[in-house]
Formats: C-alpha cells, structure tokens, sequence
C-alpha cells in the first residue's frame, strides 16, 4: 500500500522531478556526460564474478566506505565493487580514489523504471548501503530479488527517528528489507529497532578506519617550497556565512604574525570567487588555486578550490578550523584532519558528527571557537604554543585510534551474508 502510494505520488510529481533535474543540470550539479546513469542506463559493462554493491550518498559516505572497499577486495581477488554516489564532488573523488576492480556509477533517481535498468544491468551479488539514506524503491526492488542487503555504518538523527515513526509502518516494511544493519552508536541501534530492523548491532563508526586523505608528492613538495617558514592555518569545507568570520579573523592575526597565510578550502568548490571577492573587499591579497596563481610572499589569503587536495592542505597545516560549524549546516568530518596530525578548532554546529564529537570532546580534543575573535584567539594560542599545539595532536591522534575492530567485524558480517548467512 504504501510503495503505490510512494509511486503513485512520484508519477504525478514527474513534471516538478523532471524541471529539478533540468534546473540541477543547468547549474552544474549533475554530470551532463554521465547524466543518463541518473535514468538507470549503465556506463561501464559489468564485470564477471562476484559483485558487491555499495551504495554511498555523498562525500563523507562515499570516503568512509573506501576502508571497507580496500578489505573486500583483499579478501577475493575475483571480486569487483560497484559504487554508487548522488553528487560530482564525490564522483570525482572516487574516480582519483577507487582501486582497481571497484567502478563508479550515479545512483538511479529512484523511480522504478530507472531503479530496475539499474539492477538489471548490474545484478549485484549483495548491497551495502552506507550511513542511512532511504530510497524506497531501490531498497525494495533489491530485495524483491533476493539481493542481500545490509546497512553498514548506519546514524539516524533524533529527528529523523521521529519522523519515521510517524510513517505508519512504511519504515518497517523498508528496514525489514535489510538482513542486517551494523549501527554507528548504541542510540541509533535501539531506533533503528523501534522503527523495524531485523538484526542491529553497534559495531562503531567506520569513519574511525578510514585511511589518511591522499597526496600528490610533487604537489606537497610544491607547495612547502611556496609557503616556506611562514606561519599557516587552515579553514577547511568551509560554508556560506564562514568565510566573513575567516577572513575577520586573519586580519586580527596579522597584527601578531605578519606574515602569517590562511588557507581556505570552500566546501564547494565552484564557490571559491565569492570568497575571493569577499577578501578583496576587505584589502586582503588573495589568490585562488583554480586559477593556476602560486603563493607569493605578499599573498595573505589562498583559496584552495579545487576538489580532492584535502590531504595536501591537511599535510602543510598545523592548525584546522573545521568548518560548517559556526553557520547551523552540521559540520564536516574532523576525523581527516586529525589523521593526518592536524590540531583542530571547529565551532559549535557540529551536529552531524555528535558520535565522533564525543570521542573528541573525551579526550579533550579540539577547541571550540564562536566568532571572528574567539577564532583568531584560538589559532593564535596554537602558533605561539607549539608545546600546546602538539598536545592536541597526541590528543587527535587517540581519537582516531580505534576504527580497526569496527572494520574487521563488518567485514566479517558481510562475508557471512555472502555466504548465505542470516537468511
């Protein structure tokens, strides 16, 4: 009754779906190449032998599943790894981050006609989904055909729990589908019980295993010779509203350290002139990398927006503010920076992290910054205090420590599902 529903409401909205797709199309946030893998028409020919599929929404999905990727195809070199992702960033950094036998495909808008091109081309063998992103008809036509599905890694929000217990059963007949689901936190777990999941355990969060961010040699090596002994800081994934607040903040730092560089790296990228004009505005010399401008010795603010280079930027800075924390977005994944021997500051939205932030907070992990001046305060503490500064790595670096366990057991369950395992 309610998949009718769903689908009957999906064929009568089509015009406005169809006008959403132009419009995202038009502004760049859809792959025009690549477009018809949206309507369910593969790319790429599927590959022999075994397949998982793993389903990963966005960026932060999509880069914890790399572990998980890396150990499937370790244990079974016939295997291959399909990934689906919804958005360009993540497709770009999957096709500069995926190994050998694991393809990159745009996830089917969930319309049933798109959703069973999609599964009759690729027949996976098994489906992982990542997190906790609910498309109805693709969860229901995986398992009206017998593919065992898992949900690994998976956070529900206090919100979204509340939301879906008042869909009238709808979120028991679509977890139902899933054979198991590995939960991020012991909290998640019991909700994802009260809404109807079969079999839950908290395994812990997979974003603890992940590998540190990638680096071009030449590129790192490049930019210390650019950068030189000056004094750095990064703003990392920074939001709309942010960059006010960056940019404020490197002012008051130069009264201090006069030759200080911030760095700033938008969380979009296609952002990166709006943040230039912004410091324009304020007598700031900017330069941005998109550009193809270098780092001179009067350069005070460098832009970095380009996709994928987090772990050079990562790599050459002491000091990470974290941002979508000081506007209401969530925040961005701290757990990057910590692992690559960053000292992090980040400000007080971090809701989307609140497992992780937890681990930071008991360790005593990272700062908490407000505004342009408790910013600036922050950062300057941590230049003039190396001594301090590299107490809060050790600090981060404990944080990140315990993400081996979580993966060896999903691995492990998801090899039993493989197997025939808790039908």
């Amino acid at each position: 009754m309610q998949m009718a529903l769903y689908n009957g409401l999906l064929w009568i909205g089509t015009p406005i779906l169809n006008r959403h797709l132009k419009k995202r199309l038009a502004v760049g946030k859809e792959d025009p190449e690549r477009f018809p893998e949206r309507l369910g028409n593969a790319s790429r020919t599927r590959p022999e032998g075994q397949l998982i599929w793993i389903h990963a929404a966005s960026v932060g999905e999509s880069v914890s599943a790399l572990s998980l990727i890396d150990g499937l195809l370790k244990r079974s070199p016939e295997r291959h790894i399909l990934v689906t992702t919804g958005t360009r960033t993540s497709a770009e950094i999957m096709a500069n981050r995926l190994p050998d036998r694991a393809i990159h495909q745009y996830v089917p808008i969930d319309k049933k006609d798109a959703v069973q091109r999609f599964l009759d081309h690729w027949r996976p063998d098994m489906a992982i989904w990542m997190e906790s992103e609910i498309w109805p008809n693709l969860i229901v036509e995986s398992a009206g055909r017998g593919i065992p599905m898992m949900m690994a890694n998976a956070r529900i929000t206090e919100k979204s729990y509340r939301t879906w217990r008042k869909s009238f059963g709808f979120s028991r007949k679509l977890l139902g589908c899933f054979r198991f689901c590995s939960a991020q936190s012991e909290e998640t777990a019991a909700w994802l019980r009260d809404l109807g999941a079969n079999s839950v355990e908290c395994f812990g969060n997979l974003k603890f295993a992940a590998e540190p961010l990638p680096v071009d040699p030449e590129a790192i090596e490049s930019m210390e010779v650019a950068v030189g002994a000056r004094p750095l800081w990064l703003a990392a994934s920074t939001h709309r509203g942010e960059e006010t607040f960056i940019l404020s903040a490197n002012c008051r730092l130069l009264e201090t350290y006069p030759h200080l560089l911030t760095l700033i790296v938008p969380r979009h990228p296609e952002r990166g002139a709006e943040v230039a004009a912004l410091a324009v505005e304020q007598g700031i010399a900017v330069v941005q990398r998109s550009d193809g401008n270098t780092i001179e010795a009067g350069t005070q603010v460098y832009i970095a927006d380009t996709i994928g280079e987090l772990g050079l930027f990562y790599r050459i800075a002491p000091i990470v503010f974290i941002g979508g924390s000081l506007v209401p977005t969530g925040g961005q994944n701290p757990l990057e920076a910590a692992r690559l021997d960053c000292a992090l500051l980040h400000g007080p939205h971090m809701d989307n992290f609140t497992d992780v932030m937890q681990s930071f907070d008991k360790h005593d992990a990272s700062l908490t910054v407000t505004d342009a001046q408790t910013l600036a305060k922050s950062v300057g503490d941590l230049l003039g205090d190396p001594a301090l500064r590299a107490e809060m790595v050790i600090r981060a670096g404990k944080v990140v420590a315990g993400g081996t366990e979580t993966l060896q057991k999903t691995l492990a369950r998801i090899e039993d599902l493989l197997a025939g395992g808790m039908q």
